[in-house]
């Protein structure tokens, strides 16, 4: 009986080692593109506008059901440039002032070059001027150019004017709400970051026209959790403030596309179908062909289609990401799945573009679980849903 307990230990033992020895420590992909890939290819724009095409030649081209149309974008732009914070910093700059006025309308005019401090206190915000739900910051000056601080991060503003207010934020309680409100037609659009101001002016201005778009069917409601129409980050568009036009030798560039592409006074050009703004978006680059929207999200905007994008995988174009190879633990890739750990993995539909739809991972339990490549690349930091496994 001992010996057939020790031969069974030692089986046992031979079995576990050849289980761990089946599971690899880390999986390479390869893949090319970066981003969703629905919309507007922003390399791809790139591409085109070294080849001598028009702005809206090129967005025409990656929105072929719409025009490309003047409409009123005057309105103003409400950003967030600080979202949920307990505290920030307003400096100005010497010799401007700024007014603080409260939701009582009582204006505190402030000394030029002193910092403006801000916290939330129970469920006012607490300031130079006193306490209130909600604040607005003016500045005198035009040309001045306000640092506006949190935490670790900051931002530099220089045109409309700054509101503070405090929202309740589920489960941690009330925070302050900073936005920049600004007016489309220009001043919301110098201070988008999306592809470098040193990019052909073509790129540049069907980006500006996009970047119009994209604001405008956002402005049709404010978002309660961040008193704001857009986010100041990847959740909408990238907007840095002054930094983007205000760059040395290259923000000139971006702001004439910007000026390039308005009309008058009063209209910009815009991505439309009968006259209306559409629903736009734009990304990086792709894996050579543009995503439908129903292969991303789920949902079928029927403007949105697959287009071809060869300048997205050009690596004369697209340096960084014409291809890219990537390797992810063991760990990252069993957490990515739940399980306890990977074997192996097979990609279980791939949309028209070749893209990744669903993705199914393997244990050495047996177990197996699939799930949407949006949680998986989401989970391990993939560039884009276009890969393969390199081993």
């Amino acid at each position: 009986m001992k010996k057939f307990f020790a031969l069974l230990a030692i089986s046992t033992f031979l079995l576990t080692s050849e289980a761990q020895a089946e599971v690899p420590k880390s999986f390479t992909f390869v893949g090319a593109g970066y981003g969703h890939g629905v919309g507007l290819s922003q390399y791809g724009a790139k591409g085109q506008a070294l080849e001598g095409k028009t702005a809206t030649e090129i967005v025409n081209y990656y929105f072929p059901d719409a025009q490309v149309a003047p409409v009123v974008d005057t309105a103003t732009v409400s950003v967030n440039v600080a979202h949920q914070v307990t505290s920030l910093k307003i400096e100005l700059p010497v010799p401007d002032f700024a007014t603080i006025t409260n939701e009582v309308l009582v204006s505190t005019p402030l000394a030029a070059g002193t910092p403006l401090n801000f916290a939330i206190v129970d469920k006012l915000i607490t300031g130079p001027s006193g306490s209130a739900k909600v604040l607005v910051i003016k500045w005198s000056d035009p040309n001045s150019v306000l640092t506006l601080t949190s935490g670790t991060q900051s931002i530099k503003l220089n045109h409309g004017y700054i509101q503070l207010r405090a929202v309740k934020a589920t489960g941690i309680g009330y925070r302050i709400e900073a936005t920049n409100l600004l007016r489309l037609h220009d001043e919301y659009l110098y201070g988008i970051a999306e592809v470098p101001s040193s990019w052909p002016s073509a790129a540049l201005e069907s980006q500006v026209i996009a970047s119009r778009t994209y604001a405008m069917m956002r402005m049709n409601s404010l978002k309660k959790a961040c008193d704001c129409h857009v986010y100041n980050s990847k959740y909408d568009q990238a907007f840095v403030g002054y930094l983007k036009e205000g760059q040395v030798k290259y923000g000139q560039f971006w702001k004439a596309a910007v000026d390039a592409t308005a009309v008058d006074s009063e209209h910009g050009l815009a991505v439309t179908i009968d006259g209306a703004p559409i629903s736009v978006f734009f990304s990086s680059s792709t894996g050579g062909m543009t995503q439908r929207a129903i292969d991303v999200w789920g949902t079928d905007i029927p403007h949105l289609v697959n287009v071809p994008d060869p300048w997205s995988i050009d690596p004369t174009i697209n340096k960084n990401y014409a291809s890219w190879t990537k390797k992810v633990s063991q760990k990252v890739m069993a957490k990515a799945f739940g399980l306890s750990d990977v074997a192996r993995y097979e990609i279980a539909s791939r949309s028209a573009t070749n893209s990744v739809l669903t993705i199914t991972g393997f244990s050495t339990a047996g177990q197996t679980k699939t799930i949407p490549v949006g949680i998986f690349k989401t989970a391990v930091k993939l560039p884009s849903s276009w890969f393969d496994l390199l081993n």
